[in-house]
């Protein structure tokens, strides 16, 4: 800690009481120690760099990162709240599904959820599957599911989705927004 110089009589330095409490020089930032990941914010396309901390593998804090040139360490309310998002006591952490018509959500397991999604997309794209055009020309097209990446994905990730959807599925409306 450092001490501040106050003058006493003829100009002298002389030793005080410093300003600081006992308990204010005896703590420590609840950082140190702390593992930091850069990462993107997730919300927008603009792809703000942010430090992620964690200890013993919990998230402690969310902050803007000083080196990214998008931000240069600020970010906007959505990107400063990313934290309270993530901690939320009252945030969804199971799969909440409601059937056509009910009135009510059921808890299901997410290997269900995973399962009734595919389920739906393959149903999707059995009913719309365009092999070949009138003149014969093969296709494989499905015009009626879209897919749209996000600024948090990286090259590589943008590039598998795109195979998977095009040469996969034959998904004819991709669009990517690589940032980082």
């Amino acid at each position: 800690m450092f001490e501040l110089p106050i003058l006493g009589r003829a100009g002298w330095p002389r030793r005080r009481p410093q300003p600081f409490s006992p308990q204010s020089v005896a703590k420590a930032s609840r950082l140190r120690g702390a593992t930091v990941t850069p990462s993107v914010c997730p919300y927008c396309a603009v792809g703000c760099g942010q430090l992620i901390y964690t200890k013993a593998g919990r998230l402690i804090d969310i902050e803007g990162d000083p080196r990214s040139p998008i931000n240069e360490g600020t970010l906007c309310p959505k990107g400063a709240n990313a934290f309270e998002l993530a901690v939320n006591p009252n945030r969804l952490t199971k799969v909440h599904y409601r059937a056509p018509h009910s009135d009510r959500w059921e808890i299901k397991d997410l290997d269900w959820a995973m399962d009734q999604i595919a389920l739906r997309v393959k149903a999707a794209r059995d009913a719309d599957f365009t092999a070949t055009d009138s003149e014969g020309r093969r296709l494989n097209s499905v015009r009626n599911i879209g897919t749209l990446g996000g600024a948090t994905l990286d090259v590589e990730e943008n590039y598998l989705i795109k195979k998977l959807f095009t040469a996969g599925l034959g998904v004819v409306s991709v669009e990517n927004q690589a940032r980082i």
